[in-house]
């Protein structure tokens, strides 16, 4: 049996993971804020996914948090899983490394990022792929927004606004963006363990969804009527009074995966309203 480090596992891609495939692996689990890195034994690990990271801050987070906990620490355990002979080093990364981009994105996109968040990332990402050879393999993962129950962020906050309002505007909506639901994006690393696959993988459900379409599935799960109206000039108001919401929810931001597809041979085994459907009612 495969003997796999899990960091984050509290986390919601953690937690997922770890209930999901603690049966099929010898799962062990670790925690930067609750156990000594420096006393960590690997030496009887194969694999290590690395989940934990600082996130998106609401309240804002220092360049220099960032950077401890995304490189630093991140950097510090490959070192030593490597020195440890761990064989292969999983990273989840985020498609924040492509900084303010709309539109399409896939493996030939440049990186360019805007937050101190995607800065660290990427910068990770880098050092990372620097200790790659035969014996240390280095996998990298960039997510698009991960749904699916109790999902946190802005997907809980619009679930949240469909149940209490009859009455939205986000009618007419044409955008496209991306995103996975967790069991998709759990599905792609056990395929990368699996395959003992190298390199930057994308992670996608198979269809983007626009604004209006997403409120759409939502209320259709939730088993509510909901109006979806256009009010004109709403996105030029939301645009002065609260840019990053705009952008979410009228800007594209599609992900070309299959680059990604055709190295694992890979097919996510739920569909998008599936996904959506799961994350109202419950994870599959």
């Amino acid at each position: 049996m495969t003997n796999i480090l899990l960091t984050g596992s509290n986390g919601f891609v953690g937690s997922y993971f770890k209930n999901k495939y603690s049966g099929k692996y010898n799962l062990n689990t670790f925690s930067f804020l609750n156990d000594n890195l420096e006393d960590l034994n690997l030496s009887n690990t194969n694999v290590i996914i690395h989940l934990s990271a600082l996130v998106h801050q609401m309240d804002g987070a220092s360049k220099e948090e960032y950077e401890k906990v995304n490189v630093t620490q991140t950097l510090y355990l490959a070192n030593k899983a490597r020195k440890m002979g761990v064989n292969h080093f999983i990273f989840m990364s985020t498609v924040a490394v492509y900084g303010l981009k709309s539109g399409v994105i896939d493996n030939n996109s440049k990186c360019n990022p805007f937050s101190d968040y995607g800065k660290s990332k990427l910068k990770a990402e880098k050092e990372l792929l620097k200790l790659n050879n035969a014996d240390f393999k280095i996998s990298i993962i960039r997510p698009p927004i991960v749904n699916g129950y109790n999902a946190p962020g802005n997907m809980k906050s619009l679930i949240n606004l469909i149940k209490k309002v009859p009455i939205l505007p986000f009618g007419n909506i044409q955008n496209k963006r991306s995103m996975v639901y967790v069991g998709n994006l759990c599905h792609l690393i056990e395929e990368i363990i699996v395959q003992n696959k190298v390199g930057i993988f994308l992670a996608c459900d198979d269809n983007p969804l626009s604004t209006t379409k997403l409120c759409e599935l939502i209320s259709k799960s939730l088993n509510k009527k909901v109006y979806l109206i256009k009010i004109p000039f709403f996105e030029s108001l939301l645009h002065l009074v609260k840019p990053s919401f705009q952008k979410r929810l009228y800007e594209s931001l599609e992900i070309d995966n299959r680059k990604t597809k055709k190295i694992l041979n890979l097919s996510n085994p739920f569909s998008v309203e599936d996904s959506i459907n799961f994350m109202i009612k419950g994870t599959k």
